[in-house]
C-alpha cells in the first residue's frame, strides 16, 4: 500500500537532498498525487469539529477537503499588496480546537513564497503548540530569480518521529508529469501507520507502473527541472510585461510556481462573473479568485507558450480597457467590441 521500494527508496534520498532528514520508509506513504497524500494525513488527524488553519490565498481544494472529513476551515487572509501572512495573525485564530495549519509555499494560486523569518516563525509556534504544520511543498523547486526555498526541517531540532511537520510533495509539477498522479507524504511513523491503513481501505494503492515511471523521474537527469524553471520564469517575465500594459490591474510579482493572481477590482468586483465573461467574449480561461479566498482576483496560468501569454493578455485588455482599438483578430477572424 505505501509504494514500491524503488520509490520509496529514490523518495528517502530526494528528502535527504532537499529537506536535510533521512526518512525511513516507515514515514512515508506514495499515494494517488500530493492531492491524496493531503487527505490521507487530513482523515488521519481530525476529529469532527476539529479546526485547520489554512492561509489565503489557498488552492482550492483545502477547504473542502477539510469540511469532508467534518473538520472547521479557518482562513487567514494576507496582506493584499505582497499576500504575505503576519504570525500575529494566524495566532489570533489558533484556540484549543486548532489540529493543524497548512503551508503552500510557493503557493498556487499567487505564486508567492513566505519569506524565511515567516516560515521559521510558524514551524518554532507549531512545534511550542503541538499544532501540525502540513507543508504542501510541491512547487519547491520552482523558484525564481535566484530565491532560496526555506526548508521548514531547518528551523525544528527535532527528527521526523517527534516532529509535527508533516511534509506533502509529488513529481506532478517539477516533473511535468501531472497525469501520472505520484505524490507521496512524510510524516511521523505513528500517523504514516494509520495513512497506510486509510489509503489501503480507499485507493489500496498507486498504479506500480507510473511508480516505476515516478522512481525513474527522481533518479534520472534532473537537468530537466532547471530547463522547465527557467523557461517558466521567461514566461512569468513576458507575464508580467503584458499586465502592466493595463492600467487598473495589480498584480504582485510571482516568486515562482507558474500561476499569477492579479487584482481585477477596478473592472469586476465579482471573481466568477468576470472570468465567464473573459471565457465567452475573450475565449481566454481564467480561474476566479473567490475559490482561492481572494474575491476580486483572477488566477492566469502561464505554463504555456509566449505567443500565448501576448495573445491571452491582450484579448483580456481589448475585452476590458476602453481604451484598447475596438477591432481585435482571433486568428483569422475580426471580432469587434460592442459592450464598452
Amino acid at each position: 500500500t505505501e509504494g514500491i521500494k524503488p520509490l520509496l527508496k529514490a523518495i528517502i534520498r530526494y528528502t535527504e537532498e532537499n529537506y536535510s532528514r533521512i526518512p525511513s520508509t516507515d514515514n512515508i506513504v506514495v499515494a494517488n498525487g500530493a492531492k491524496q497524500a493531503l487527505f490521507n494525513v487530513l482523515f488521519t488527524l481530525l476529529n469532527p469539529q476539529d479546526q485547520v488553519v489554512i492561509l489565503a490565498p489557498y488552492w482550492v481544494s483545502y477547504p473542502e477537503m477539510i469540511k469532508m472529513i467534518q473538520g472547521v476551515p479557518v482562513v487567514v487572509k494576507p496582506d493584499n499588496d505582497s499576500f504575505q501572512i503576519q504570525l500575529e495573525d494566524i495566532d489570533d485564530v489558533v484556540g484549543g480546537d486548532t489540529k493543524a495549519i497548512i503551508m503552500n509555499s510557493p503557493n498556487n494560486p499567487s505564486g508567492i513564497m513566505y519569506d524565511e523569518a515567516f516560515v521559521k516563525e510558524l514551524v518554532e509556534y507549531c512545534e511550542e503548540r503541538g499544532i501540525w504544520l502540513i507543508t504542501d511543498d510541491i512547487y519547491h523547486k520552482l523558484i525564481f530569480d535566484g530565491r532560496k526555498w526555506p526548508n521548514p526541517y531547518e528551523y525544528t531540532s527535532k527528527d521526523l518521529d517527534d516532529t509535527r511537520i508533516i511534509s506533502i510533495n509529488g513529481i506532478s509539477k517539477v516533473y511535468g508529469m501531472t497525469g501520472f498522479r505520484v505524490g507521496w507524504s512524510v510524516a511521523p511513523k505513528k500517523l504514516t501507520e494509520i495513512m497506510i491503513n486509510v489509503q489501503a481501505q480507499t485507493t489500496s494503492t498507486t498504479s506500480v507502473v507510473l511508480q516505476a515511471a515516478a522512481a525513474g523521474a527522481l533518479n534520472g537527469v534532473q537537468s530537466v527541472i532547471e530547463n522547465l524553471r527557467l523557461t517558466i520564469q521567461n514566461n512569468r517575465d513576458v507575464l508580467m510585461q503584458e499586465l502592466s500594459t493595463f492600467d487598473n490591474i495589480r498584480v504582485v510579482k510571482p516568486h515562482g510556481t507558474f500561476y499569477a493572481l492579479a487584482d481585477f477590482r477596478a473592472y469586476e468586483q465579482d471573481s466568477v462573473k468576470l472570468s465567464k465573461f473573459l471565457l465567452e467574449k475573450a475565449l481566454v480561461v481564467t480561474v476566479p479568485g473567490k475559490e482561492f479566498g481572494m474575491e476580486g482576483f483572477l488566477r492566469i496560468s502561464y505554463a504555456t507558450t509566449v505567443k500565448d501569454i501576448k495573445v491571452g493578455v491582450e484579448r483580456m485588455k481589448w475585452a476590458l480597457d476602453p481604451n484598447s482599438p475596438n477591432e481585435i483578430y482571433f486568428g483569422d477572424k475580426k471580432v469587434v467590441r460592442d459592450w464598452l
